[in-house]
């Protein structure tokens, strides 16, 4: 039988590919133009000339600072939140079998399907009844309902595909729960553990609408950028900024995605 593995794609395939990969990228490499623009108030294209005084600029707003310190931290906390509960929930619905478990794994889930105005909208209303000031905790807890969401999809599919006889030997050589968890069941998830708290991570650091409906009258750095859009002093570093953004939201992506790709090969799986 002939092998189809080292022929090339023909070149239709390879243009269409072109084109979309254009369509997806060319907007994000405008950005990263016009974030060396000497325009201050407009876009021109192409742009009159090109500096980098709109760095020293940037670094020196301490409202942006502002801004990246809070989304850092709520970004930070929002991960560690879900990859308690992703994980705990995870190993529930993956290791034993209870009445209502697809249940639960579908309200589980359900956060990151729905519309980000609409989980906006439910936590706003549910603070407002539970008389619960906006601060930084309400950000929090707006950015840990779809965290976990990530944390949990990446968890259940590993301990999945993770043997549980060898839990079950674990326990028979004596070891407790807490040695069980530690020597045999968290090196072999925590390489998704990691890629789901990058992911969550990254998707913690740009959440704008469900930010919008919890943060009162403060400012991730997502939010900055829109008021800055709205009223704009210095549109390039704006672009600055969001040249930034795609920067600190692509390099855990890509980690993410080098730590899962050979998420089969793991001890026990298949077995």
């Amino acid at each position: 039988m002939r092998s189809d593995r080292g022929q090339s794609a023909p070149r239709s395939l390879k243009a269409a590919a072109a084109c979309g990969l254009l369509f997806l990228h060319l907007p994000l490499l405008l950005i990263f133009v016009y974030a060396f623009t000497t325009e201050e108030k407009s876009f021109v294209w192409p742009p009159p000339g090109l500096t980098t005084q709109w760095f020293a600029v940037t670094w020196n707003r301490p409202d942006v600072w502002q801004a990246l310190s809070l989304s850092v931290r709520v970004a930070a906390i929002s991960t560690a939140i879900a990859l308690i509960l992703g994980t705990l929930c995870s190993a529930a619905v993956s290791r034993t079998r209870f009445f209502g478990r697809e249940t639960i794994s579908l309200l589980v889930i359900l956060p990151i399907a729905l519309p980000g105005i609409i989980t906006g909208i439910a936590l706003r209303s549910a603070f407002s009844l539970a008389d619960i000031p906006f601060s930084f905790w309400t950000i929090v807890l707006g950015h840990a309902t779809f965290c976990v969401v990530v944390v949990y999809n990446n968890a259940v599919a590993r301990f999945r595909r993770t043997s549980g006889s060898m839990i079950e030997a674990s326990m028979d050589l004596g070891a407790d729960g807490f040695q069980t968890f530690r020597h045999v069941v968290l090196p072999n998830i925590a390489t998704a553990l990691l890629a789901g708290g990058m992911l969550a991570f990254a998707l913690s650091f740009d959440e704008v609408i469900v930010t919008t409906f919890t943060a009162g009258q403060q400012q991730t750095l997502p939010i900055w950028m829109l008021e800055e859009l709205i009223r704009p002093r210095q549109r390039p570093v704006t672009n600055v900024v969001a040249m930034v953004v795609v920067l600190v939201t692509l390099l855990p992506i890509l980690a993410a995605y080098y730590l899962t790709r050979d998420g089969d090969q793991i001890a026990g799986s298949g077995k």
